[in-house]
């Protein structure tokens, strides 16, 4: 029996039914359920799909891992976030190192297709979001894109509720100046 999509990784009466699925199960039913929108959040975090689909794909394999270890399964949606910022993290940071080494062949972020299929403010968008801070993309891609609340924001990356508020407020502040002065 495979739970409702809906109910996977949320607390409540559910949980205990939840908890008893063999790991196989659970870790296929919130994959169903959220693996779609964590590769968009890491997409946008990192520039390109298939580093984003890798990403989450090793989250959801530590998961299944780690769930003989993990004691409350109705958490598991939010260690698969934390899995995915910190993968998305360990990411940038080889493309840190590789551009320090000065690497010759360095693939583009994105692709001439993709490039192609985007729109001009869709483009000018990214490129805005690309040139903030770590953190600030980090807290406007779970706030707007996940629509997590500041608190649940705050547990995925390890900083205060204020640190949230503050963040979020300079990085739109910031978006905007630079998307009036590019369009």
């Amino acid at each position: 029996m495979t739970p409702d999509h809906e109910t996977l990784g949320r607390g409540g009466p559910e949980v205990p039914a939840w908890s008893a699925l063999p790991a196989g199960e659970l870790v296929d039913g919130l994959f169903r359920a959220h693996a779609v929108t964590l590769v968009r959040v890491a997409t946008l975090l990192l520039g390109d799909q298939p580093s984003a689909e890798d990403v989450v794909q090793d989250a959801f394999l530590q998961l299944y891992r780690s769930l003989p270890g993990l004691r409350d399964p109705g958490r598991a949606v939010g260690y698969l976030r934390v899995s995915v910022v910190n993968g998305s993290r360990s990411v940038l940071r080889a493309r840190r190192r590789a551009l320090v080494r000065r690497v010759q062949h360095q693939p583009a972020v994105w692709s001439a297709e993709s490039a192609a299929m985007a729109g001009e403010e869709h483009r000018a968008v990214l490129a805005a979001v690309s040139r903030l801070p770590r953190r600030t993309r980090e807290v406007l891609a779970l706030r707007y894109y996940l629509n997590l609340a500041d608190q649940e924001i705050a547990a995925a990356l390890g900083v205060s509720r204020g640190t949230v508020s503050s963040t979020a407020s300079r990085g739109l502040a910031t978006l905007a100046r630079d998307l009036k002065e590019e369009l």
